[in-house]
């Protein structure tokens, strides 16, 4: 005689993860070390201190730092970016045309600063959070 089967179909586990209910969300991190960045922009090297939030927020690896930190910068560049336009176009009177190209210099350098010490910044965030466990 055989036995009849009694094992029931494998069902999907209604459980959650405790790693992904815990997930950071890197893009909400970004935003927040971008508008403190923003808020703290009368400091100098303030991007640093916008991608450091964004990076202890985040938590994880150094690649994890360097990406919320990255992101940080170019919600802080943003701003920078708005009034270089708002500066082109008051510049576009007569004459003007001619600052246009070292306006273009001057806001490719407030890129660079700006996304690069974010994304510095968020290194350190993860540093920090990870050594000290504040």
């Amino acid at each position: 005689m055989s036995r009849p089967n009694t094992t029931s179909p494998e069902t999907p586990s209604d459980e959650v993860d405790d790693a992904d209910e815990h997930a950071p969300n890197t893009v909400l991190n970004g935003v927040i070390g971008g508008i403190i960045a923003v808020v703290l922009s009368f400091i100098p090297l303030s991007p640093i201190l916008g991608g450091a939030a964004a990076g202890y927020l985040e938590g994880g690896e150094e690649r994890d730092g360097l990406v919320v930190g990255t992101i940080a910068g170019v919600i802080a560049l943003i701003p920078f970016v708005l009034f270089g336009m708002l500066a082109a176009v008051l510049l576009i009177a007569p004459g003007g045309i001619r600052l246009l190209p070292l306006l273009a210099v001057f806001l490719f350098f407030v890129a660079i600063y700006t996304v690069g010490l974010s994304a510095l910044g968020g290194i350190v965030g993860i540093y920090v959070k990870n050594e000290f466990d504040l």
